[in-house]
């Protein structure tokens, strides 16, 4: 028996919030929940560092593969597809977590190559989510009218945003709890990451009979290999246009290290707030990080990029632009004085914090906005893309040897170093302003 309900007698509201929750908790599990994981199982910062930036690669790279996703299958098939990979996925790294000895973990010298199967099963959740990315948002334009899209795409961002808190904040904070009753750290993140399986499962089961056949959502595969031929030579003629787009070095400049000081910190921020305060750490608890870091952070940071949002469309990328970067890095400053004092006041602790994750989110607009200027013309979405995987790559960059870096230098240090950096982002912001037309970004 058929079980699908025709699309038209589906309210968006029956799969949008479902779809785009499912679209983030696996991102939030791959490039969060590994970090915290790591550290909490005593990986030094540098291997944990340079392994779970590995992790990004697939969202740097799906623009590659995207052309299968739209011509082979129907957007709906890859989604399915992808949600019961990504729970199997999630029940293997349950099953097959590693349990380092508590002597091990407390020495903070843990190999990661006792996590070769776990990273192997992350890259492949990874792939997935990628892949599923781009279905989903394909889907997303297929399965409504253009209205309803406009009219959901709040909705969307907002969902995309609970699955920040959820994977951010609950399931550290759900690890924690368990570290706290039990003393077990690597029952606490196997039971984590059952939780996010079983839920991750009931989605799939959800989507599998609710989610909308559209009668616009076709499989291509009778012209595939013309389609991909065509796709593939239109990607290569991006590359060669966006490259030929003047002041495009300024650009890529721009794109790498504007947020220079912010793709060094992501990467030390929560191992910085559990590691022992005389490792040079705050010593947190790691529910209270989940609290703390993925609760109020998360909202710190909607908020900041809200406010951006608003005043940039008021005054315009020209006029925003200096104070989006003084809030892109003078908000870095708090992550030097929590390591010279090392705070045990909560409260504090979390100001500083909600101030830096709340510049953060009102500098990044300005970077957003940039980005779509840069992509005016006949390619736009294709140079805008492009300037999407530019953006992961500046924070691949830093995250790759960030954790060396701290391991070397001490977390004082790296942080005044993060400050350093942030005269890259000033510079490039003092060059780029002169090119930007005043109007841009205006209501």
């Amino acid at each position: 028996m058929n079980t699908d309900v025709p699309l038209k007698e589906k309210s968006p509201w029956w799969w949008v919030p479902t779809l785009y929750f499912a679209e983030g908790v696996p991102y939030f599990v791959v490039n969060n929940i590994s970090v915290m994981m790591f550290t909490k199982m005593g990986v030094p910062n540098g291997d944990m560092s340079f392994f779970t930036t590995l992790l990004y690669f697939p969202w740097f790279l799906k623009g590659i593969w995207s052309p299968i996703v739209d011509v082979v299958k129907t957007k709906r098939w890859w989604i399915i597809a992808m949600q019961v990979l990504m729970t199997a996925m999630m029940v293997l790294l349950t099953l097959t977590l590693p349990k380092p000895e508590n002597a091990v973990i407390s020495g903070g010298h843990t190999p990661i190559s006792m996590f070769t199967i776990t990273l192997i099963l992350f890259i492949i959740a990874a792939f997935a989510s990628a892949t599923h990315d781009i279905a989903a948002d394909g889907y997303y334009m297929l399965a409504h009218s253009p209205s309803s899209q406009a009219a959901f795409i709040g909705i969307r961002s907002v969902f995309y945003r609970v699955a920040s808190v959820f994977g951010q904040g609950v399931l550290v904070f759900i690890a924690g709890m368990i570290e706290k009753d039990t003393g077990n750290i690597p029952m606490s993140w196997q039971i984590t990451l059952g939780v996010s399986a079983a839920i991750f499962f009931l989605i799939t089961l959800y989507h599998t009979f609710k989610l909308p056949h559209s009668s616009d959502d076709k499989p291509r595969i009778d012209s595939a290999t013309s389609t991909l031929s065509d796709n593939m030579r239109e990607l290569g003629n991006s590359f060669k246009t966006f490259v030929q787009k003047p002041g495009v070095l300024l650009a890529i400049a721009f794109m790498l290290l504007y947020r220079l000081p912010e793709g060094f910190l992501i990467k030390l921020c929560q191992p910085f707030l559990v590691h022992s305060i005389e490792d040079g750490g705050l010593g947190l608890p790691t529910e209270l990080v989940g609290t703390v870091y993925g609760v109020f952070g998360v909202i710190a940071l909607l908020l900041g990029g809200i406010l951006g949002g608003i005043y940039s469309s008021r005054v315009g990328l020209k006029k925003s632009l200096w104070l989006m970067a003084a809030c892109m890095t003078l908000p870095c400053l708090t992550f030097v004085y929590l390591a010279i004092a090392q705070p045990a006041n909560v409260v504090i602790i979390t100001i500083a914090l909600c101030i830096e994750q709340f510049g953060y989110g009102f500098g990044f607009t300005a970077y957003m906005l940039y980005m779509m200027y840069f992509s005016e013309g006949e390619f736009k979405t294709s140079h805008y893309a492009i300037c999407t995987a530019f953006m992961a790559l500046s924070m691949m960059l830093p995250g790759f040897v960030a954790g060396y870096i701290q391991e070397a230098i001490g977390y004082v240090n790296f942080f005044w170093m993060v400050m350093a950096c942030c005269f890259a982002t000033l510079i490039v912001t003092y060059f780029v302003d002169k090119k930007i037309d005043p109007e841009y970004g205006r209501k």
